[in-house]
């Protein structure tokens, strides 16, 4: 069971789906603005958020932006078909993951427990990486250590949500190889929950930027079109 804070501004929505997230076992902080958000979460850490895009005082995106700037908490963004949002924007400012209004409760809740699987809420802390430790993959100067959901490059620490992980460790377990779109795809989201290209795109768009501000050069990542992405072989 998770703590989730939902943040929306419409009362209704807030009532609802925190009774049902509730009686599901979940402990749940309700908001109605992203000011007050970002203020709570900044004291309050959960373990998932669950943001309404469009919003008075600070929108969904902007609450973003400002969280990401120190926190890699999951995200899953709310949006009306009647905004123009497009999802590649979200995912790009570093989204796990969108749902359209109107939604069901049940599809909310099911899209949760998949983040939330990707999570691992046990691999919260992030402590420096000790020699001998399982599972952990350097590539060069890329170092994963997928116990501690913690990556550097060059020693220096790069924050990255869950589905970046997710995807840059699938891409460095075999450098050399190709990873078609779909099989990213396979391995950064459950099977209910559709993505389609552009998202992989976005994501891979993301890690690149993040690797460029520790390391302008980065281009551990490469792409070939039509058919994938693959990391770099040392």
């Amino acid at each position: 069971m998770a703590n989730i804070a939902l943040v929306d501004d419409d009362e209704n929505i807030l009532t609802s789906v925190s009774l049902f997230l509730e009686d599901a076992g979940h402990t749940v902080r309700t908001y109605n603005n992203g000011a007050s958000a970002l203020e709570a979460l900044n004291k309050y850490p959960c373990d998932i958020a669950v943001f309404d895009v469009k919003m008075p005082r600070m929108d969904g995106i902007e609450l973003l932006r400002r969280l990401r700037q120190t926190s890699n908490l999951p995200v899953i963004f709310l949006t009306s078909k009647d905004d123009e949002f497009d999802e590649a924007i979200g995912l790009n400012m570093g989204a796990d993951d969108y749902i359209t209004k109107p939604f069901s409760q049940r599809l909310l809740g099911e899209r949760i427990k998949a983040v939330l699987r990707r999570t691992k809420l046990s691999s919260v802390a992030m402590p420096t990486h000790q020699e001998g430790d399982d599972k952990v993959i350097k590539r060069g100067q890329l170092l994963l250590d997928p116990n501690r959901h913690a990556c550097s490059w060059k020693g220096e620490p790069v924050r990255l949500t869950v589905t970046e992980f997710l995807i840059l460790h699938a891409l460095a377990y075999r450098p050399g190889y190709v990873k078609s779109r779909d099989n990213l795809m396979d391995v950064a989201y459950d099977d209910q929950v559709y993505v389609d290209d552009r998202t992989i795109d976005s994501h891979i768009k993301r890690l690149r930027k993040k690797f460029r501000k520790t390391d302008k050069s980065f281009d551990g990542i490469e792409t070939l079109y039509g058919i994938g992405y693959k990391y770099k072989e040392a």
